[in-house]
């Protein structure tokens, strides 16, 4: 399952990209991750100052 970045609460501070081992993360006006790329490893949750990094349902 891969994680979703909440576009209510992410401040596109970019942590998390910077941390994603599989470069899944993907800059815009909120960043996003790619499913397909994501390996479901939570970095990005643990270092998302904001909490905006959760399981995808």
């Amino acid at each position: 399952m891969a994680y979703k970045i909440s576009e209510t609460d992410c401040v596109a501070c970019g942590t998390c990209a910077s941390e994603c081992p599989q470069g899944a993360i993907h800059e815009g006006d909120v960043y996003h991750i790619d499913p397909d790329a994501c390996i479901d490893c939570g970095t990005c949750a643990d270092v998302c100052p904001m909490g905006a990094i959760h399981p995808a349902e």
